[in-house]
């Protein structure tokens, strides 16, 4: 597929893992109408592209995301006052979607896995935007913070949601109660982050992950249990999960790339999965109610 040019990001395929580098360095990444487009536009890319076998992000220069740009000032998160194209374009019910959730959304419903690469300061926008990636590992110079009480605002990118499950109701409400920016030794110990790296080291870890994942497991495989972790998290009861897991084993089980896992295994080689997500992906989710905004 032809690469795809972004306004504020930067975006490279190597070795099936894709990179996308949220790219204002001059503002500290800080997130605006126009990074959001072009983000859910990269995961649109990142799932239709069989050559994608993983994604990183991380952020150019010194931080991840500095959070909202702010430059508009105290009308800053007043939608009605900026009346943006993009934004009145996704007002639904008199109500405009947050941009943020919009993004987390997205990545959400991503069919490829994702590690973020937390090179620097990430809040507001900047930390929530990380919690629907599936993997975050960070530079020891990152540093983190839930500030919209401070900024006289809420948690968006549905970070009610995603956040307490990574770390639990008190520490959630605790990050988000005071706003404080903390360490990044603080969210290693809390869970949010999976490890600590030299700021040198971060990314070369975050592919070496990918790497691990692309060279040993199937594609298809991989885009199903990724969906079927996330959705069960909201699930009320196991049998959700059951009737998932019943019809992706049945789907998956007369596969070549079930063969293949098989005999790979037994011949002491390793694998190579024919499946392609483009083509091959079933569809499990039959009872799955729709999430349209309204």
């Amino acid at each position: 597929m032809p690469m795809p040019d972004f306004e504020t990001l930067l975006y490279s395929l190597e070795d099936g893992i894709a990179t996308i580098t949220l790219n204002r360095p001059e503002r500290l990444n800080a997130f605006t109408t126009r990074m959001m487009t072009d983000l859910i536009s990269a995961f649109d890319h990142t799932d239709a592209d069989d050559a994608v076998g993983a994604v990183v992000v991380t952020g150019a220069g010194r931080g991840f995301c500095a959070g909202a740009d702010l430059s508009a000032g105290g009308a800053t998160f007043d939608r009605d006052a900026r009346r943006e194209p993009e934004r009145l374009a996704a007002r639904v019910g008199g109500v405009e979607r947050d941009g943020g959730g919009r993004v987390t959304l997205r990545i959400f419903d991503s069919l490829k896995p994702v590690i973020a690469a937390v090179n620097g300061p990430a809040v507001g926008v900047g930390v929530t935007m990380q919690l629907a990636m599936d993997i975050r590992m960070a530079s020891t110079e990152a540093r983190f913070g839930f500030v919209f009480a401070r900024r006289g605002i809420t948690p968006e990118a549905a970070s009610s949601w995603f956040l307490p499950k990574l770390v639990g109701i008190p520490t959630a409400l605790e990050w988000c109660y005071t706003g404080r920016v903390f360490p990044a030794q603080e969210a290693l110990d809390k869970g949010l982050v999976r490890s600590l790296h030299a700021p040198d080291d971060l990314l070369p870890a975050a592919r070496a992950l990918a790497r691990e994942i692309i060279d040993n497991t199937s594609p298809v495989s991989i885009a199903l249990t990724r969906q079927m972790v996330w959705r069960m998290a909201g699930a009320d009861h196991p049998m959700e999960a059951h009737r998932a897991d019943s019809r992706a084993i049945q789907a998956r089980g007369p596969s070549a790339d079930a063969r293949e896992g098989v005999m790979s295994f037994l011949e002491k080689r390793p694998p190579l999965y024919s499946g392609r997500v483009s083509k091959d992906l079933p569809d499990i989710w039959p009872h799955w109610r729709s999430r349209d905004f309204s």
